[in-house]
């Protein structure tokens, strides 16, 4: 079996394809069509067919005599604790919660807000709302109330399950007065919240709205599995647009459970039984399809952990999991690397544990740099695997399909088009472009099961941001290029989305916080490149007239806004006062000429720039500020 000849396969019969992966899940009814294109251009895959997504991860391994292997490895690095969870232990706390979910009211249909640390009660919470049909959207712990409070509005969740804390290294993170400020911000509000104390903060409940988690499923019944359809949401996944409206990703939990299945083996080459890790987070499209949803419906093993790769306690700290755990595979983002080859640049602490086990690191999230790629494939000896994807496609688009041909590793490309996407690089035509040429990622419709088939509540929205610049394509926002053999480049992000540390965050939105500022006349927010994070932003700020109170403070006070309103995964630390922006004629800004100017890159003088002298302006002010760093 080759990589040329499944991808022939599925090109040839998509729907045969899918139906025969199909068969590897378990139904209770089949679907009725594998392919619905009645809408087009909206597609839906399995309809009419009935599923439960927490029974094929959980109750049919058990019922398959598995109920004592471990389904989930819990492995705290931040309050030094370790718990093995088999699958009959996962359906009893599962259906613990499931049940005292809906003796509050919870059925099929109803949106359930999961705001929780990286704990087995966050996957638990994200099982039992499946199991009810409910429809789960995770919002990453510690995110700030005022993007809490919009993720409320916009799913009209019914509930929201919360952890009274999270912890950071030296520090906790307390998650219910942020819970608490949200629901006030809110203009929809959820009829009960529930909450799982922790013991390095309790929180003070609301009487009436919050209940504690333990007292609730110790009286709870356990909950059946209830049947949904195959085209019915599993969850909505909010991310980043350039407006700072997040958008609403659904994940249709047939296609999505066939797609995860086939990846596990003919992907990531990972087999029942074994150990995998996605060190990622389950408020993160990673978190929810390889720390939960794909190894469990496939009888892999995942480790769920919570710490940093360094300083929790030391840049060991991966090497230990994969030593204590028997770790087959790992999956996490290039900066995980780039932060252990700052600390620990000759690989000492490896020194110290067995990785005879681990046979494969896999990269994702952002780009992977060649330096990031040989430093880890020369300490480890084993073959680093970049691949991408995105939120939208719920798994791997472009990869090294392992499980079927270990093809040729190009450093700097995600390899190939992985079965189910047919990917092409077009000019702003349209048409496609022979090899080696920059353009536009676009992949032609109907994406894979489990793409998403639209956004939450906004069909016009997904039409406009997908689908209206290439016809019969959907825009991936990328640009890159295919080489002659048919090998994938992606080189830069086509919008203002920037990627900090693997998570994208808008710079649109971090954009409208500066400008609430009273001092602030006008502002932008660009990605600046970063040998540790990828990226990090940067903000250009224009003061009003007659602002005569020192610089350093409007600076702090900007950056602590963005951290309120954001948190601190926008790791927005840096403010440049400036005395104009730089802008065409018609008054856009020029973000990418400055990211050029301040990463050292060549820069063509823009055709339509309204006054060329003020770039020497944005060239002296960043080197104040030591830009560019080479």
């Amino acid at each position: 079996m080759s990589y040329k000849s499944v991808y022939e396969a599925w090109k040839k019969n998509p729907t045969e394809f899918w139906k025969n992966q199909s068969k590897e899940i378990s139904w209770y009814e089949p679907a009725d069509k594998i392919l619905d294109d009645s809408r087009k251009p909206f597609y839906n895959w399995f309809t009419g067919g009935s599923i439960n997504a927490c029974y094929n991860c959980v109750d049919r391994h058990i019922e398959n005599g598995r109920g004592e292997d471990i389904a989930i490895i819990y492995d705290s690095a931040m309050c030094e604790k370790v718990r093995k969870i088999s699958y009959s232990e996962l359906r009893k706390d599962v259906a613990k919660l499931a049940g005292a979910l809906k003796e509050k009211g919870i059925k099929k249909g109803d949106r359930v807000i999961i705001y929780m640390p990286m704990i087995p009660e966050a996957v638990i919470a994200m099982l039992a709302c499946a199991r009810l049909g409910a429809i789960h959207s995770v919002v990453f712990g510690g995110f700030a109330a005022s993007e809490l409070a919009v993720r409320i509005d916009d799913c009209n969740a019914k509930a929201i399950v919360a952890g009274s804390c999270g912890l950071e290294p030296g520090k906790v993170v307390p998650y219910k007065p942020l819970l608490d400020e949200a629901i006030s911000l809110s203009e929809h509000k959820p009829d009960f919240c529930v909450v799982y104390q922790r013991d390095e903060l309790r929180a003070k409940l609301t009487e009436g709205r919050d209940f504690d988690w333990l007292e609730l499923v110790s009286k709870a019944e356990q909950a059946d599995c209830v049947p949904v359809k195959g085209e019915d949401p599993l969850y909505i996944l909010y991310t980043s647009g350039t407006t700072g409206q997040p958008k609403g990703v659904i994940r249709p939990v047939g296609g999505h459970l066939v797609s995860l299945n086939w990846t596990m083996k003919n992907f990531y080459d990972v087999n029942p039984g074994e150990v995998f890790w996605a060190a990622s987070d389950v408020g993160w499209v990673v978190g929810h399809s390889y720390i939960v949803y794909a190894p469990l419906v496939s009888g892999t093993t995942s480790v769920l952990f919570e710490g940093k790769p360094v300083g929790t306690p030391d840049a060991g700290t991966f090497w230990r999991v994969i030593s204590d755990h028997n770790v087959v595979s790992l999956f996490t983002a290039p900066t995980a690397f780039r932060a252990i080859k700052r600390a620990d640049p000759k690989g000492d602490f490896l020194k110290n544990y067995n990785l005879s086990n681990l046979r494969t690191l896999f990269l994702a999230g952002e780009r992977a740099d060649p330096d990031t790629i040989n430093w880890a494939k020369d300490l480890l000896k084993i073959p680093v695997i970049d691949h991408w994807w995105q939120t939208e496609s719920g798994h791997v688009m472009i990869g090294n399909p392992w499980g079927i041909e270990q093809m040729d590793i190009k450093v700097g490309s995600p390899s190939v088009p992985i079965p189910g996407f047919e990917i092409d690089v077009l000019d702003d035509r349209g048409n496609i472009l022979p090899p080696n040429q920059l353009g536009s990622i676009a992949i032609r419709l109907p994406l894979a099961p489990g793409a998403l088939p639209s956004l939450w509540k906004a069909d016009e929205r997904y039409l406009s941001a997908y689908l209206s610049k290439f016809p019969g394509y959907y825009e991936t926002g990328d640009a890159g290029l295919k080489d002659e053999d048919g090998y994938m480049y992606i080189m830069a992000r086509t919008d203002d989305v920037i990627n900090v540390a693997g998570h994208r965050l808008s710079t649109g939105a971090m954009e409208e916080i500066l400008a609430d500022h009273k001092d602030v006349a006008e502002c932008a927010v660009v990605g600046i490149s970063d040998e540790l994070k990828g990226q990090v932003p940067l903000g250009l700020v224009c003061l009003t007239d007659g602002v005569n109170r020192p610089e350093s403070e409007v600076k702090e006070e900007l950056v602590q806004m963005v951290r309120d309103r954001l948190g601190p995964v926008a790791f927005f630390k840096q403010a440049l006062i400036i005395n104009r922006l730089p802008k065409t004629r018609s008054g856009k800004i020029l973000r990418s000429t400055v990211c050029k100017i301040a990463d050292g890159e060549k820069f063509k003088m823009p055709a339509t720039i309204d006054d060329p002298l003020i770039l020497d302006e944005i060239k002296e002010a960043l080197a104040t500020i030591g830009y560019p760093k080479n």
